[in-house]
């Protein structure tokens, strides 16, 4: 009996000395939505806007930590161009986009067709199309409209609905996906 007890005892320390090291061992994502897959260690983003012209090629997160010049850059480059105007975009959305692309497992850079835009802008596009939200999050910068020449709306919504962490709209005869980091759920054609 005491040989089973002490049996016993042995395994639950073991066990337990297990889930410390595994929960020591496990990588933190504080600050980091380290629940999305395909997120991964080193998180880059890679863009290109046909309206400014500009490109963005940068990883901002490594092993835990954000990087915040390239979230400056990221930022900078998502910003309203109709109006320059730049906020502080949700690391969230932009966490999702990059596991989304690496899900792809495409080479080629996002078209970005939107990202903040603000409220003038946003009252604008809302008066020439229905399909604008009168409190869109492009306006909170937890947003973004993006395109791959390489990839259907299909394909890409299939990956960003994957993350499981927010909003995915299909618009397929405007061939894009929208991205946010709002309430999970999904939307379109």
């Amino acid at each position: 009996m005491t040989e089973n007890s002490s049996s016993s005892i042995s395994r639950r320390a073991l066990l337990g000395a297990f889930a410390a090291t595994a929960l020591t061992a496990a990588p933190t994502f504080s600050h980091a939505a380290g629940f999305l897959r395909g997120g991964g260690d080193i998180r880059r983003i890679r863009m290109y806007s046909g309206r400014t012209g500009e490109r963005l090629d940068t990883i901002y997160w490594v092993e835990g930590k954000y990087i915040k010049d390239a979230v400056k850059e990221v930022n900078a480059f998502m910003r309203d161009w109709r109006t320059n105007d730049v906020i502080d975009i949700d690391i969230r959305t932009i966490d999702i986009m990059a596991a989304a692309h690496n899900l792809m497992d495409v080479s080629e850079p996002y078209m970005m067709l939107s990202g903040y835009r603000s409220p003038k802008t946003n009252a604008m596009l809302r008066s020439r199309s229905r399909g604008v939200a009168k409190n869109s999050l492009h306006m909170q910068g937890k947003a973004a409209d993006l395109r791959l020449s390489s990839r259907s709306v299909n394909q890409m919504a299939k990956a960003a609905a994957a993350c499981r962490a927010g909003g995915v709209g299909r618009y397929s005869g405007s061939n894009f996906v929208h991205m946010d980091c709002g309430p999970v759920r999904t939307w379109g054609r």
